[in-house]
């Protein structure tokens, strides 16, 4: 008796320890409580580990629960099974101090991830597989993403990571925003969604699997939101929670344009917004954007800095008013989380674009948000016997059904600003130059051809230079002394070094412009 007594709680611990997280329609739900989570994105190769403590201290202290990141596929697989995970490519090391931090891990494997990196992430050699075709119903390149895929679930269960065994993981990705490009390709698409969701779910993680921007993401894994607003957002099944994967805090910076921003105001209203009509999961991209370090930036049009106007700007320092209010926002939030994973609310009309909405528990708990979604005008409104009046495009939290504690376009945090001051070079700084050889396609250090050849395939990445040369012979009876004027060269473009030579002298040595 003893022993099957024994037996059926060994049982039970192990079935308690394997559904450590789920959900249902209403949350994310750990060790059997709802939970509504607050997260943002912070990438580990755009910042250094020394910086990694510091910046999930203060997402610790800005009133986050999870830290989510991408896994960068080109950065840990340079070359095919080499691979690498050293350096700001230490995801194993920037894992275990988010759990130290006490903070929850999302992890996005991807491994197709965007994210403006360069090429999305994949390993350029991936090019070069025979018959493969990317992010489609294609046998060669499904075979090197589950292979990927495995490394880095096998990687996290061998440290145990996930939150099935102990660890902070307690959500994962796959796929990246799909949605439309399967929309495209039709037949080939739909089958690889759910041949990658199924490949997912068969790893054994332990933790519920998301695909972001995928309205049929097939059960169980669970779709999600990205974008400036994701109020209006449903997900495809009445048993899965309303998850906001990306909450753009501002934008990516572009080489040559303007600094993208976005108001602290209008951010935490779309947050509040997203939560009074039933969201339980918003992750801020980026919380802190950092950097695109030597040559990971995506394509050419997107800059080394990655700001992203993110609560903790470029440096790791915090941006204020923008950490501030919305460290505000996160408590008003946690005060009303017993209502809000309770039920659905009911939602009254306060005014003509005006409304409330309210959640009760059954152990008494009430919670009521108040919107004023007129852009231009204050309200004065009435609610439960009292008055409120709410500024224009705002949202009132109320953790009690009585008490204001935050409003969101009322800021009462600090304003800052960052100011740039020059360091002395000497005994501050020191710098070291070095040159990068431009390779060959056959790996010797020139060869002969006609034309232009096509970069990448003569590069294969390692490289965003090649040098050209040619010559122009210039018979001097046909040139000056006939016709008394000079030759005249004329190069347009407006991204490349020229250097032009004259009888072996050097004449002209141009960077750039035309």
């Amino acid at each position: 008796m003893n022993v099957i007594l024994a037996a059926v709680l060994v049982s039970s611990l192990l079935v308690s320890v394997i559904a450590s997280v789920s959900y249902d329609h209403k949350a994310i739900t750990i060790n059997g409580k709802r939970r509504i989570l607050l997260s943002g994105s912070i990438h580990y190769p755009r910042s250094t580990p020394e910086m990694w403590p510091d910046l999930i201290q203060k997402a610790k202290e800005g009133g986050l629960d999870v830290i989510q990141t991408y896994v960068f596929w080109n950065g840990h697989e340079p070359s095919p099974g080499k691979y690498y995970f050293g350096g700001n490519y230490d995801l194993v090391r920037f894992i275990k101090l988010v759990k130290q931090a006490g903070l929850y891990v999302h992890l996005r494997i991807g491994p197709y991830v965007c994210a403006e990196w360069n090429f999305g992430g994949f390993p350029v050699w991936l090019k070069y597989i025979p018959g493969i075709a990317f992010r489609t119903n294609n046998g060669p390149f499904k075979a090197y993403m589950q292979r990927f895929t495995k490394k880095i679930v096998d990687m996290m269960k061998a440290e145990g990571l996930f939150e099935s065994q102990g660890g902070p993981i307690i959500l994962s990705q796959i796929e990246n925003e799909y949605g439309p490009m399967e929309y495209e390709l039709g037949a080939a698409g739909r089958a690889y969604s759910q041949w990658a969701a199924q490949m997912a779910v068969g790893l054994g993680t332990g933790v519920p699997w998301v695909m972001c921007k995928q309205d049929d993401a097939p059960d169980p894994i669970i779709n999600s939101c990205n974008g400036f607003y994701c109020d209006y957002f449903s997900p495809n099944k009445a048993y899965k929670p309303k998850m906001w994967t990306e909450a753009w805090t501002g934008w990516f910076t572009e080489f040559g344009g303007a600094v993208p921003y976005r108001p602290v105001e209008d951010l935490a209203f779309s947050v509040a917004r997203f939560i009074q009509k039933g969201g339980s999961f918003i992750n801020y991209y980026m919380y802190h954007g950092g950097t695109n370090f030597g040559r990971t930036a995506g394509g050419p049009f997107i800059a080394t800095s990655y700001d992203y106007d993110a609560p903790l700007d470029e440096y790791g320092l915090v941006r204020q008013p923008k950490w501030g209010h919305l460290k505000d926002l996160h408590r008003a939030i946690k005060l009303c989380e017993p209502a809000l994973v309770s039920g659905d609310p009911s939602v009254m009309p306060l005014g003509r674009f005006q409304e409330a909405h309210v959640f009760k528990s059954k152990y008494g708990h009430c919670a009521a948000f108040l919107a004023n979604y007129n852009p231009r005008s204050f309200a004065k409104v009435a609610f439960g016997n009292m008055h409120y009046n709410l500024p224009p495009w705002s949202i009132s939290i109320l953790p009690d059904c009585k008490n204001t504690v935050y409003n969101t376009a009322r800021v009462g945090a600090q304003s800052a600003r960052m100011k740039m001051v020059p360091v002395p070079i000497h005994g501050a700084f020191s710098w070291q130059a070095y040159n990068e050889e431009a390779p060959s396609s056959n790996g010797e250090r020139s060869f002969t051809t006609v034309g232009l050849v096509e970069q990448i395939n003569t590069t294969r990445d390692v490289s965003d230079y090649l040098w050209y040369s040619t010559d122009v012979k210039i018979d001097p009876d046909e040139g000056f002394l006939k016709t008394g004027k000079y030759p005249t060269l004329t190069v347009l473009s407006a991204g490349h070094a020229l250097h032009v030579f004259v009888n072996d002298q050097l004449s002209v040595a141009r960077d750039g412009g035309e």
